[in-house]
């Protein structure tokens, strides 16, 4: 099995979201608007915006993991929030690099599957909204 693309955009997304939230950034900009014009330091390159919303609802999905998956929390905060390689994450784990591969897998599945069912669930919900307006409307 190989990661998912977009859950891994997402996560990467996310990552940036969270290391500029707890460094007490609060949504605002750490430079003035002049010094962010100039060349890029960052640890990820390019200054590449951060997707609030998309940030705030993966926080959310990854949430879900801390509970019922803890390996794969620990494994998502240790590698994208922390920052650290495939084999630094083993190390502090005390696993196989073979497992941390394993887990981002396995974490990039459960949280394509948490989008999934909350999106058809979204849908649902749009659907008896629709019908109850119809229903509504009819009477």
């Amino acid at each position: 099995m190989a990661r998912i693309q977009w859950v891994k955009d997402r996560l990467d997304n996310w990552a940036r979201w969270c290391q500029r939230r707890e460094s007490g950034a609060l949504g605002y900009p750490r430079q003035t608007a002049f010094a962010r014009l100039g060349p890029c330091n960052n640890v990820w390159g390019a200054s590449v915006p951060i997707d609030e919303l998309d940030a705030s609802l993966t926080d959310s999905a990854v949430q879900t993991l801390r509970t019922s998956q803890p390996h794969l929390f620990l494994t998502l905060r240790a590698h994208y929030v922390e920052g650290y390689e495939i084999k630094r994450v083993a190390s502090i784990l005390g696993v196989a690099e073979s497992t941390i591969k394993a887990r981002l897998e396995a974490a990039d599945s459960a949280l394509a599957q948490w989008f999934t069912l909350r999106a058809q669930a979204r849908q649902a919900s749009k659907a008896a909204s629709e019908q109850a307006a119809l229903r509504v409307s009819k009477v």
